[in-house]
């Protein structure tokens, strides 16, 4: 037990407390009383002890030899084969299997500069530390008694049960556990790979926060941000601004502002200008909605966008307020308000679904329930009277497409179905428009433009020439034409509001990165650690009767003093002795 000192005890002398032998005639050491045998030197709080001693009460030093031990109050303890130590300058210098402990941590290293008058401590001959469950490995290190804070500014390995963390700047806290880094520095677990240039890493708590260029690697997924909270025993990251999760085996990236990572659920939630960008096909399909949720492994994966969602593909677009896509069934249902663009074609309806060939990946057919409506821009006369459109159309019940090649090729609508076509013939001159009803209708497409309709099953139609088809005939009920919602490029994808919460953080991030980048500063968790995580007050011995029994031994008899020489030096409690020259 470390012994506690009396104030009144406290000088800035170094004190004989106890020797077995003193030897004052000077001949071994010239300046210097020889010590020996269960020597105890006092200064200024700490307790020095060793087998034997050579102190210069003129210098106020001491050098000290086996078995050497230092003690700071409750703090610090120092072992070693050999110390010396400075009392005008309050230094210690250790060497020789030096090992330095205090309640939280361990080093082990060849040599250790102590300066209690700065309460620092430093090695610069390769050192071990242990702490709790970490292992850190350096060539050089500095302790911060009074933070409880090793600083490392050179090549450092901190080692876990879990991790292994490489770094050459690293701020470590012993009591808390609290790791900081700065400058590159890798994390690698059994089941990830995480790079930052700056950060913090809670090792008690396996939490981190992660700055600077940082990524969380998996074997198939990457996740990047410019601020990643990390959770390694729930294996759940959130990214802040300029995030992307890119998936490699399922061929998708996400983008966002905001991203929360569940792993082991295999889930993603993305948000503020939320985008997923798939490749099928050789082709990329751009996703976004409000809120973008991604579940399940690889090929039973659930993308799910709420509030406004809209996709652009090269030869298709749609919106809707919400989406669901089931990989493993090859479904993308379309709901609430849903429209989709092929080429010139709009096609709505209550309910769309996009059929997918699991096998090929190829888009295969489209399915709309309720109120199917497909309206195509005439382009004939288009190209004529820009300024003049009007549109082929075809309504019914339901309505089924087949792709080839991602183009509609032939639709059937069923049910109730009507009409309003204008045909032509092979020199593009009109020839009429034929209105009709019909329980069936069969289009025909070509390049994503329809170029027959047939109307099946107790057709009623009729053809009239321009001149002879009112105006406001042309029309079929429920016809809405959403042409000026039409998106013709993948940035289309994004509505106003989402574009400027994008453009307001690319803004601010990258003032940000105009800056001189610096280490953390210590979170308040970490300065507080002591006050939020106090320990227990040590007992103090007592004797049979309940008295607290004094923890510092007093010298009960006069060591002996040998008498090898004319004046040499009687043994008295608490001498004076002489201090140890600063060795670096």
């Amino acid at each position: 037990m470390m012994a506690q000192i009396p104030p009144a005890q406290q000088s800035k002398k170094l004190l004989i407390d106890h020797a077995d032998f003193i030897n004052g005639d000077q001949t071994e050491i010239p300046g210097a009383v020889v010590l020996t045998g269960n020597v105890r030197l006092l200064h200024d709080g700490a307790v020095i002890t060793s087998n034997k001693a050579y102190y210069f009460e003129a210098e106020n030093y001491a050098k000290l030899f086996g078995d050497v031990g230092m003690n700071q109050g409750d703090t610090l303890f120092m072992n070693s084969r050999y110390a010396e130590y400075n009392g005008e300058k309050k230094f210690a210098f250790a060497s020789g299997g030096v090992s330095m402990r205090s309640p939280d941590m361990k080093l082990a290293t060849d040599t250790v500069y102590f300066d209690r008058s700065i309460q620092q401590a430093y090695y610069r001959s390769g050192g071990t530390i242990t702490s709790a469950d970490n292992v850190l490995k350096s060539k050089s290190g500095r302790y911060f008694v009074s933070q409880k804070k090793y600083e490392f500014r050179s090549a450092v390995v901190l080692t876990n049960p879990q991790y292994v963390m490489k770094t050459n700047n690293l701020d470590y806290y012993t009591a808390s556990g609290h790791a900081y880094v700065f400058g590159p520095t890798t994390i690698t677990g059994k089941t990830n790979y995480i790079y930052t240039e700056k950060g913090f890493y809670d090792t008690k708590r396996n939490l981190a926060k992660l700055l600077t260029n940082s990524y969380i690697k998996y074997d198939t997924q990457v996740i990047k941000g410019d601020s990643i909270y990390y959770d390694r025993k729930r294996e759940f990251s959130s990214a802040t601004n300029n995030v992307t999760v890119t998936d490699t085996v399922n061929k998708f990236i996400g983008r966002g502002h905001y991203a929360e990572v569940y792993k082991l659920k295999d889930s993603i939630m993305m948000t503020k200008h939320a985008e997923v960008v798939t490749l099928v096909e050789n082709d990329s399909l751009f996703l976004h909605a409000k809120r973008m949720v991604i579940t399940g492994p690889e090929g039973r994966r659930i993308v799910r966008g709420y509030t406004d969602a809209r996709f652009y593909k090269t030869d298709m677009s749609g919106k809707c307020d919400s989406i669901h896509s089931n990989e493993n069934r090859g479904l993308t249902q379309l709901i609430r308000r849903p429209v989709v663009w092929n080429g010139q074609s709009q096609v709505t309806g209550d309910v769309i679904h996009l059929i997918s060939n699991n096998v090929s990946q190829q888009l295969d057919s489209i399915k709309v329930l309720n109120n199917a409506f497909i309206i195509q821009l005439d382009t004939l006369w288009s190209k004529v009277h820009p300024d003049r459109a009007r549109y082929n159309q075809v309504k019914g019940k339901n309505l089924y497409g087949k792709f080839r090649e991602n183009k509609l090729y032939e639709i059937d609508l069923v049910g109730n179905t009507e009409k309003v076509y204008y045909m032509y013939d092979e020199d593009d001159a009109l020839i009429g428009i034929d209105k009709g009803v019909s329980s069936k209708i069969h289009l025909e497409l070509e390049n994503n433009e329809i170029v027959s309709v047939t109307s099946l099953v107790s057709p009623r139609s009729e053809s009239y020439p321009e001149k002879d088809f009112a105006e406001n005939a042309r029309k079929l009920k429920g016809f809405i034409w959403r042409g000026d919602e039409m998106i013709l490029k993948k940035d289309d994808i994004f509505p106003e509001e989402e574009k400027k919460i994008h453009e307001d953080i690319l803004r601010k991030t990258g003032k940000i990165k105009l800056k001189e980048d610096k280490p953390m500063e210590p979170l308040k968790e970490t300065l507080d650690y002591d006050k939020t995580h106090p320990k227990p007050a040590p007992l103090v011995p007592e004797n049979a009767a309940g008295t607290p029994v004094q923890t510092l031994p007093t010298t009960t008899a006069p060591a002996k003093t040998q008498q090898n020489a004319p004046g040499s030096a009687r043994a008295k409690p608490q001498t004076p002795v002489t201090t140890a020259k600063k060795t670096q």
